[in-house]
C-alpha cells in the first residue's frame, strides 16, 4: 500500500513543476479540442450530444453512458491539459520568469484576460454553460462578501439574501425607469442606448442601498454581544422579504421581470475580478488587520485604540454593499425576480459555501462557491437526493475540517504564477 501511495506521489510530482500558464494553455487547447472535435467524438463513443457539465447529467440520468463519458472526459480534458502543460513546462516557465519582472497589476492582467479567453471559448458552446458560469462568479461575489462578516469579522449574519433583495430590486427599478418601456414605470426617461454604458452605476447604486440598508441591522445588533447579530440579522431577511412582497409598485409577491439582461458574461467577470481584488485590498489593509484584531479579542483591540464599533460598522456595510452588486448581477441575467428567491434557502447555499470553503480566506471562498456552484448542478438530476448528499458532504467537512477545505489563506497572486503555486508549494 506504502508502495502504491509513493507511486502515485511521484506521479504527481511531475506536474508541479508546471506554472500557471502552462495549465491555461492546458486548458486552451482542450477547449479548442471540444469546440472542433466535441460532435465528432461525442458521436462516436454513442453520446447523444456534447456533454454539458463534463457530463455529470448524462450518467446521472442515463448509467449505461458512464464509460462513454469518462472515455470523453479523458481524451478532451484530462490528458490535453496534463500532456500539454507537462510538455510545455520549460516553454511556459520562461514565460513565467518573464512575468514576473512585470509590475503584479500588469502579469495579473495577462493572465486574467488569458483565463477569460479560455472561460469564454469552453462557455460558449451551450447556453447552458454560460448561464452556469455567470451564477457561479455571483456566488463567488457573495461568498467572499460574507465571508468578511462570517469570517474576517467573526460575527454570524444571516442578512444577506435581505441585501441581495435590496440590490436586486433597486438596480431593477432603475434600469426599468430609465432604459425600459415598462407597465410598471412607464416610457423609459433615457435612451435605451445608454443602459450598458450607465449599468456599472446602476449596480454601485444598489450597492448602496443594500449598504444603507444594512445600518438597520448593525446599529442595533452591535451595541449588544453575543448571538444577538444572527437573530436581528435573520429577522432582517425575513423583513425585507416581507415588505417587497406587499409593495405592489415593484411587483409585490409576482416579482418584477422584463429587466435588461445587461449581465453579460464579460460585464459579471469584470465585477467579480473586480470584487476579489477590491475585498483582497481591504482584507490586508489597516482596516482589515484592525478587523481580524476586534474579532480574536475585541477588549483587547479597543485598549489598543482601535474603534471597534466603526470597525464592525463599516466591514459590514462593505460586505452588505457587495451582496446587493451580486443582486443586481442576478437580476439582469434572469430578467426576472421575486421574493421567494431571497428566503432561507438562499441564505443556506451561502452558508454552506462560506464554511466548505473556509473562513477568513478569500481562496476558501472561491472554492467553496466554484465547489457547491457546481455540484449543485452536476446533481440536479437527483432532484430531493441532491439535498441530502450536499448536506453529508458539509457534515464531513465540519467534522474533519471544522474551519472549512482552505482557511486562513491570503490570495498571493505572485506565488499563484510561479511552478507548484496551485498545489500550495513555494
Amino acid at each position: 500500500m506504502q508502495k502504491i501511495l509513493q507511486k502515485t506521489r511521484n506521479f504527481f510530482r511531475i506536474f508541479t513543476v508546471i506554472p500557471l500558464a502552462g495549465w491555461f494553455l492546458g486548458g486552451l487547447v482542450a477547449a479548442l479540442l471540444e469546440y472542433y472535435l466535441g460532435d465528432p467524438l461525442s458521436y462516436h463513443l454513442y453520446l447523444p450530444k456534447i456533454p454539458v457539465m463534463f457530463g455529470t447529467l448524462m450518467m446521472l440520468k442515463n448509467p449505461t453512458l458512464i464509460p462513454s463519458v469518462l472515455a470523453y472526459d479523458l481524451l478532451i480534458y484530462i490528458l490535453p491539459i496534463l500532456l500539454v502543460g507537462r510538455l510545455s513546462a520549460g516553454l511556459t516557465n520562461q514565460l513565467a520568469e518573464r512575468l514576473a519582472r512585470l509590475p503584479v497589476w500588469a502579469a495579473t492582467l495577462i493572465h486574467l484576460a488569458a483565463f477569460y479567453g479560455i472561460l469564454h471559448l469552453w462557455a460558449g458552446m451551450n447556453d447552458y454553460r454560460v448561464l452556469v458560469v455567470k451564477l457561479t462568479m455571483i456566488a463567488i461575489i457573495l461568498t467572499i462578501s460574507l465571508n468578511i462578516i462570517n469570517g474576517y469579522q467573526g460575527e454570524f449574519s444571516c442578512s444577506h439574501p435581505g441585501f441581495m433583495a435590496l440590490g436586486a430590486y433597486a438596480s431593477s427599478t432603475l434600469t426599468l425607469w430609465l432604459f425600459a418601456d415598462d407597465k410598471l414605470f412607464g416610457p423609459a426617461l433615457l435612451n435605451p442606448a445608454l443602459g450598458p454604458w450607465l449599468f456599472p452605476l446602476v449596480l454601485v447604486a444598489g450597492g448602496a442601498i443594500a449598504a444603507l440598508g444594512s445600518l438597520i441591522v448593525a446599529i442595533p445588533s452591535f451595541r449588544t454581544r453575543g448571538d444577538y447579530l444572527a437573530i436581528i440579522s435573520l429577522a432582517f431577511m425575513f423583513i425585507v422579504k416581507s415588505a417587497i412582497e406587499n409593495m405592489e409598485v415593484i411587483g409585490g409577491p409576482r416579482g418584477m421581470s422584463s429587466q435588461p439582461t445587461y449581465s453579460s458574461l464579460p460585464m459579471v467577470f469584470i465585477w467579480t475580478v473586480l470584487c476579489i481584488w477590491i475585498i483582497h485590498n481591504f482584507t490586508t489593509s489597516i482596516m482589515g488587520k484592525a478587523l481580524n484584531a476586534v474579532r480574536d479579542n475585541e477588549a483587547a483591540a479597543d485598549a489598543m485604540t482601535v474603534n471597534t464599533r466603526k470597525t464592525k460598522m463599516t466591514s459590514f456595510m462593505f460586505g452588505a454593499f457587495w451582496a446587493g452588486v451580486a443582486g443586481g448581477l442576478y437580476a439582469h441575467i434572469y430578467s426576472f425576480i421575486s421574493p421567494g428567491g431571497f428566503g432561507v434557502r438562499r441564505l443556506a447555499e451561502m452558508l454552506a459555501m462560506v464554511y466548505f470553503g473556509g473562513l477568513n480566506s478569500i481562496v476558501g471562498s472561491i472554492v467553496g462557491a466554484v465547489s457547491i456552484s457546481v455540484l449543485s448542478e452536476a446533481l440536479r438530476p437527483l432532484e430531493l437526493f441532491k439535498w441530502i448528499i450536499i448536506p453529508l458532504i458539509l457534515i464531513l467537512i465540519m467534522i474533519f475540517r471544522p474551519h472549512g477545505l482552505i482557511s486562513f489563506t491570503e490570495l498571493n497572486v505572485r506565488k499563484l504564477m510561479r511552478p507548484g503555486g496551485l498545489s500550495g508549494k513555494d
